[in-house]
């Protein structure tokens, strides 16, 4: 073997888990488990250390690109809706929240003053910045976009879809996790490859670890204050009106009598635009069923394990749902008044990956209903699905592993 042959070329795994989603947070774990790498180097648009909540230590792209641009590297963008993901909205989530409602109002209606100051707070000029352009690292191996989502791609700016588009084409590998995006990066004359989003994989990878957890900690007491079961709800913070609440608590209310099961609300992001813990203690607050709580915590193995030991998961999250799937639980997303024919990621994937009698999506006011359709689905069909996904998965990043070899 020569020396060339012998060296290790090092992976960069680089996506949105520099802040609080906790779907984001899972990429890299799932992507560092399933390399031959053993020591990747992780990236997002901000440095930041994640560890507290289960995540990484994250390296921002701009000094990496510092450190390795003329060093041969992989590249891997682990997942995500990333291609619709503006810089604008990426700073903002990298923010405080009470710092992110300052300069949203401070930049109200001033657009290329926003676009400034993003492009400022990141480092880099990009107007797509989780999809990244061969020029930060001209002497990258291979790029790859391991399952990513761009739902209303076609819907964004032209010169940020340009610039997306663009990044795609020169990547070695791109793989997409729903029909609709796969629809759109083909009439631009992209090919890829479809498979399920990473998260599908969470049970067959990190099962043992999210059953020991559930053995002490907040979780144990959900287990012990429920013994007839939960429910696992979630909406982010945009269901956050009064009439909005008092619908959902309503609903909730309905299917806790009707069942048995208690409600569980818990934050599957603390990121700005996410989750909202004040938002469920007011829900919490209309419902006259005792058996409801708050699951405080906000670290990931956490949430998967709050979500895996439930009897189903509602709510407004994709990943929410995936760790359903993944755990052949029932599952049902909630559909934001204001979006009730709007293309949105969770009506994609499941159209996509669930099976044509499976509940997907439903508005507030068909809580109740959704809830008991998923409920009455054959288990067995759910334990299916989740291996189908399994495989597919596997498959699916097989090949992109022989992309970066």
């Amino acid at each position: 073997m020569t020396l060339d042959a012998a060296v290790v070329i090092p992976t960069i795994l680089f996506g949105a888990f520099d802040r609080h989603n906790f779907g984001d947070l899972l990429f890299p774990h799932i992507a560092a488990a399933l390399l031959e790498d053993n020591h990747p180097l992780f990236a997002g648009l901000a440095q930041r250390d994640l560890s507290c909540y289960g995540g990484h230590p994250v390296s921002a792209l701009a000094q990496l690109a510092a450190d390795w641009g003329e060093r041969p590297v992989n590249i891997i963008h682990v997942g995500g809706e990333i291609l619709t993901c503006d810089a604008w909205q990426a700073a903002v989530m990298l923010l405080p929240p009470d710092e992110a409602q300052a300069t949203i109002a401070r930049f109200d209606g001033r657009p290329e003053e926003r676009l400034a100051w993003a492009r400022g707070k990141l480092g880099i000029s990009a107007l797509a910045p989780y999809t990244l352009p061969r020029r930060l690292f001209p002497r990258a191996a291979r790029i790859v976009y391991n399952a990513v989502g761009g739902v209303e791609l076609s819907e964004c700016d032209p010169a940020m879809r340009a610039e997306v588009l663009a990044n795609l084409k020169a990547a070695n590998a791109v793989s997409v996790r729903d029909q609709q995006t796969l629809a759109q990066l083909a009439e631009a004359g992209i090919t890829a490859r479809l498979i399920p989003d990473p998260a599908v994989m969470v049970a067959e990878l990190f099962g043992t670890t999210i059953r020991r957890r559930a053995q002490d900690g907040e979780i144990a007491q959900i287990l012990a204050a429920f013994p007839q079961g939960y429910l696992a709800v979630q909406f982010s913070a945009d269901f956050g009106d009064d009439a909005t609440l008092t619908a959902i608590a309503a609903q909730l209310e309905q299917v806790s009598r009707s069942t048995g099961y208690g409600v569980v609300f818990f934050r599957a992001g603390a990121a700005p635009w996410h989750d909202d813990l004040r938002c469920y203690q007011r829900v919490a607050a209309r419902m006259r069923a005792p058996a409801v709580k708050l699951f405080v915590s906000l670290n990931l193995w956490d949430i998967c394990t709050l979500i895996a030991f439930s009897h189903g998961y509602c709510g407004s999250s994709l990943h929410g749902r995936i760790i359903a799937m993944a755990f052949a639980l029932p599952r049902l997303n909630l559909t934001h008044p204001g979006q009730a024919r709007r293309p949105t990621k969770q009506a994609a994937f499941a159209a996509t990956w669930e099976k044509a009698d499976c509940s997907t999506a439903a508005e507030v006011h068909e809580i109740a209903q959704g809830i008991r359709h998923a409920l009455s689905i054959d288990p067995r069909q759910h334990r299916q699905t989740a291996r189908e996904l399994v495989a597919h998965y596997r498959q699916g990043y097989a090949a992109i592993s022989a992309a970066l070899k």
